[in-house]
């Protein structure tokens, strides 16, 4: 127990999340392309077509990870802006601000891919479904988050406290979009994946396992590029302190790498 606090401690240091978080980077990035490259080819290719659908389905393999990954990412960013709005915390503060453009770009494919597979089934690209709807004000939150940050931006500390208010006010969004197909009539279908039988659920294992495949690929990208990002916002916000300098300067990026 006391070597999770410890770790949870030396996350929450902007220089030990840097120094700790540089070696998962490969690893993550190897893991998602392995697993994007696998899922994708076997969901596209030789995944069986579905009975009523036939191959316009295989759009799934993509649409339902990303819609995954939309509300993952923005609970994640909830999350990481409670800690920022109420410790102060500069690396939650990094995650949260780092998880935006991540979050919109899957909310953006989830609702172009949506619309690609309901001009085929719907006969119209787009309706004001209560699930295509929410999912359109989650993009807008994920805006309005980087909107905030950008116009307070001479302050950063600052901005980072306004868009925490927008991100945890947005929460309650993400059970309107989860449940919004129960709770509203829908041209929406229902859960991609039905653990209790359920008719609108994939039961093929030969259909669900790249969509699994696809939805840890999805994981790992956003681990990957996560990291990525908050290690430059805490570079770009902490420059002038002197773990920074050790980093920028040769000898200290070897250290670091090594």
């Amino acid at each position: 127990m006391n070597r999770i606090v410890k770790f949870y401690h030396e996350l929450g240091s902007p220089p030990s999340f840097y120094r700790i978080t540089q070696h998962w980077l490969k690893p993550m990035l190897l893991l998602a392309v392995l697993l994007g490259v696998y899922g994708l080819i076997e969901g596209l290719f030789f995944a069986p077509a579905d009975y009523q659908q036939g191959d316009s389905y295989r759009i799934i393999f993509v649409h339902v990870p990303a819609a995954w990954m939309s509300l993952f990412i923005y609970l994640g960013m909830g999350i990481a802006g409670i800690m920022t709005f109420v410790w102060r915390m500069k690396v939650a503060e990094a995650v949260m601000m780092a998880s935006v453009p991540i979050g919109a770009l899957f909310t953006a494919i989830t609702l172009l891919t949506g619309m690609l597979w309901g001009k085929p089934m719907w006969g119209t690209y787009w309706d004001w479904d209560a699930r295509m709807t929410s999912e359109l004000i989650l993009l807008f939150l994920y805006l309005g988050v980087m909107g905030i940050y950008s116009a307070y931006d001479e302050d950063p500390r600052k901005a980072a406290r306004l868009a925490s208010l927008v991100a945890i006010i947005g929460l309650v969004m993400l059970p309107i979009i989860r449940y919004s197909v129960v709770w509203w009539t829908s041209i929406h279908q229902g859960s991609s994946i039905s653990l209790m039988g359920g008719a609108s659920g994939i039961q093929d294992w030969s259909m669900l396992r790249p969509l699994l495949v696809m939805a840890l690929a999805t994981k790992f990208y956003y681990i990957y590029v996560l990291l990525i990002r908050a290690q430059t916002y805490l570079m770009k916000t902490e420059q002038n302190k002197q773990w920074v300098k050790n980093i920028v300067s040769p000898q200290g990026a070897q250290e670091v790498s090594s």
